[in-house]
């Protein structure tokens, strides 16, 4: 996505770039489709699970009957059901990778769950191998920050709602800092920040380079930028898409996670 619009050429030719979407893309590309009980045994599946309940939510919650989706970074199709069960009327779906969009369409002709068969989607489909943004992955510049949000706002229809998750970038300082030397995590996760953040401070006047190392057991294993909110946020009020800001936390009623539109932060049109 970010290959279009005027002025976002400059940092796309910068070889840095290209080699690093080209390990993304290997990355995901050579993974492959999992069977059910390959599924239920990762060592991430409750993650897994709430991962797409929160994105389940989300989109019960935005979108409506006949609506038209461009999913960036939509991977191998996970989320083509949820989609349909909002029955848009138009799907779009982009990624880097080339080998998951390959499995995005066999998921959508029906043919990747060999456990089960399901019914054709109810919705036409178009599905690109392209290069596209996912926040964490390409926010390392304030300048592909505007860029990706002038992207969203030229291709969203007024009314349109962006619809987006990302880490807490709070939370990451926050451990970071209550961390022995430059990493933390556990069995399934660990994140790693470079020498050049050994003081552990960041500076307000550069919220966007701060990049560190992610893994996840048995999902990702790339590096990624810190994106905080409260300044993407107003990267997008710069161009006059509304936000609105809520907590976004999740409650316990009976033992149940809940989730109100009132938890949600949208950037709209």
């Amino acid at each position: 996505m970010e290959g279009g619009g005027n002025g976002g050429d400059a940092f796309l030719e910068d070889e840095s770039t290209k080699i690093f979407a080209k390990k993304v893309a290997d990355h995901y590309s050579a993974r492959t489709n999992q069977t059910l009980e390959e599924r239920e045994a990762s060592p991430i599946i409750h993650l897994k699970k709430l991962n797409n309940w929160i994105k389940s939510v989300l989109i019960q919650l935005y979108a409506k009957r006949g609506d038209a989706v461009l999913d960036l970074a939509c991977g191998k199709g996970g989320d083509l059901i949820k989609w349909d069960k909002a029955k848009i009327g138009y799907y779009v779906g982009i990624d880097i990778a080339d080998g998951s969009i390959e499995d995005c369409r066999t998921r959508y002709n029906g043919d990747a769950d060999h456990h089960q068969r399901r019914k054709k989607f109810t919705f036409p489909a178009r599905l690109l191998s392209g290069d596209c943004f996912e926040v964490t992955n390409s926010v390392d510049l304030i300048s592909r920050a505007r860029r990706a949000l002038a992207n969203v706002s030229s291709l969203l229809r007024p009314g349109g709602i962006f619809i987006g998750t990302m880490p807490d970038a709070n939370v990451i300082v926050k451990k970071l800092r209550a961390a022995e030397g430059l990493a933390f995590g556990n069995s399934v996760y660990w994140i790693h920040f470079d020498d050049e953040f050994s003081e552990k401070k960041f500076k307000s006047s550069s919220p966007f380079g701060i990049k560190y190392k992610f893994h996840l057991e048995d999902a990702v294993d790339c590096p990624e930028w810190i994106v905080p909110f409260h300044v993407f946020k107003s990267l997008a009020e710069e161009r006059g898409q509304p936000t609105e800001q809520n907590r976004a936390n999740s409650r316990r009623d009976k033992g149940k996670m809940h989730l109100e539109k009132e938890d949600i932060t949208f950037i709209g049109s």
